[in-house]
């Protein structure tokens, strides 16, 4: 009797957790379906379902790995539960991001090229046997492979997959310091001063150019029309003499309209440049006041906060290179330990550090999601088209799945240690600690060359040149 009640419970509470898993995912799939229809394919005609379901599949599983972190925090469910719906979600996304989206990539690839209409299938799996080959070679220079792990099996997908995540993962985090007001931007609009004054002296500069530029079409025009004229008018000289003064005559006109042209052409090069400058004046004097509203204040405090974040980013990344050091602690518990050891006050760290883990990991899931939708829109916009639309769309799904994937494997580093577990078991053996040096690597290399660009864009922001 006992026993048949303890199977009861744990049947309602397994069935429990698979209407909710079940109800969130559907959220998500809704989320993803939506975001497809609103940003990505509101300017074009044709869609493909498969596209639109593929793309929202893999939405709605890789949200529900960053929802499956949560349950872990919070304990919600037993943990056999959650292990199963890891292992089941894990085996999803690899599917997916493995199989089904590079042939489904492949095949419409193919399907542009008339040449191969009639055996698209076929080429569709050559491109996608080039692809698992790439693929499984890219295990080969990274300290990720085991012999105890099969061919097929979670562990060595999921290391190649890393990889190419995380290196993702790392460039990515670059446009944060490049915002206008999160990052090393807010240092680049430190001390910027733009007046009208500045930009009527360019918009005057930008007017005498177009003037200058009419005033010497004109001149060539009126060449043109006369020497047009005269050829009308005038008989073709006859003569020895007269056949030498035609052809003096006729190449010097031509060198004199051949300088003007080229003077036409430079001053239009310098028009365009002015009048990039002037947008550039504009919009920096646009921000300058947007940043004077309270919205604006509070945009600029996050910056600074940024701007300190990334810093202190780059200055723990270039530590764990240099001392090849990855952290045994998550931060906040090793934050909390270091500041009441410092202060000699009680507290109770555990307690603490499980909540303010918490909130920063729903920070981090957050801002990970919004950055990477921002960043997709804006790529898929950028180099998008009638015909190509299916193939990019299908590989920013390929993109955000392995983005997130990677970030399960970082995150968990942020995470406390009795946390870890279930992700470490349902992960397998990898190297978890390359992968946090490898991002460190990509990370500072990104970092300093953004630091390097803003610089040489200080150097050269129009409201430097308002002398020339």
């Amino acid at each position: 009797m006992v026993s048949s009640e303890v199977g009861l419970y744990f049947a309602s509470c397994w069935l429990q957790m698979l209407i909710a898993s079940s109800l969130l995912q559907v959220l998500f799939f809704g989320f993803g379906w939506l975001f497809f229809m609103r940003k990505l394919f509101k300017d074009y005609e044709v869609r493909q379902y498969v596209v639109q379901v593929i793309f929202s599949v893999t939405f709605a599983f890789s949200c529900t790995m960053f929802e499956l972190i949560i349950f872990e925090i919070l304990g919600v469910l037993n943990s056999s539960s959650r292990y199963f719906h890891w292992k089941l979600n894990l085996c999803v996304i690899l599917l997916i991001l493995v199989f089904m989206v590079p042939f489904y990539i492949g095949y419409f690839v193919v399907s542009n090229i008339r040449l191969l209409h009639r055996q698209k299938l076929l080429f569709a799996c050559v491109l996608w046997l080039t692809f698992m080959y790439f693929f499984w070679k890219l295990g080969d220079p990274f300290p990720i492979l085991s012999p105890k792990h099969g061919i097929l099996s979670i562990e060595q997908l999921i290391s190649r997959v890393g990889v190419i995540g995380v290196t993702l993962m790392a460039f990515q985090s670059i446009p944060i310091a490049c915002s206008p007001y999160t990052g090393f931007s807010v240092l680049y609009f430190m001390g910027v001063n733009v007046t009208d004054a500045d930009i009527l002296a360019l918009e005057r500069r930008l007017l005498q150019t177009m003037d200058m530029i009419v005033s010497k079409k004109k001149r060539i025009a009126v060449a043109h029309r006369t020497m047009f004229q005269r050829g009308e008018v005038h008989n073709k000289p006859t003569g020895f003499w007269g056949m030498i003064k035609s052809v003096t005559t006729s190449v010097s006109g031509s060198e004199n309209l051949s300088l003007i042209q080229q003077e036409v052409d430079a001053l239009e090069e310098l028009s365009r440049q002015l009048f990039l400058e002037t947008a550039d004046l504009h919009a920096t004097k646009e921000r300058i006041e947007y940043s004077k509203t309270f919205q604006g204040k509070y945009f600029n405090f996050l910056g600074y906060f940024f701007s300190i974040y990334c810093v202190w980013k780059i200055f723990m990344a270039t530590i764990n290179i240099v001392f090849d050091r990855v952290g045994k602690t998550d931060p906040v518990t090793r934050g909390i330990e270091i500041t009441v050891n410092y202060l000699g006050i009680q507290f109770d760290v555990k307690f603490w550090s499980q909540h303010i883990s918490f909130i920063l990991v729903g920070i981090i899931i957050v801002t990970s999601i919004r950055g990477l939708l921002i960043t997709l829109t804006k790529f898929f916009y950028a180099i998008s088209s009638s015909k190509s639309s299916n193939v990019i769309v299908l590989l920013l799904a390929q993109i955000m799945g392995m983005y997130f994937v990677s970030s399960v494997l970082l995150i968990r580093m942020s995470m406390p240690l009795e946390y870890r577990t279930i992700i470490t078991e349902v992960l397998g053996e990898l190297q978890f600690n390359f992968y946090h040096r490898w991002f460190d690597v990509i990370f500072l290399v990104s970092a300093l060359s953004s630091i390097l660009f803003l610089y040489l864009a200080h150097k050269q922001a129009p409201e430097k040149h308002m002398a020339l």
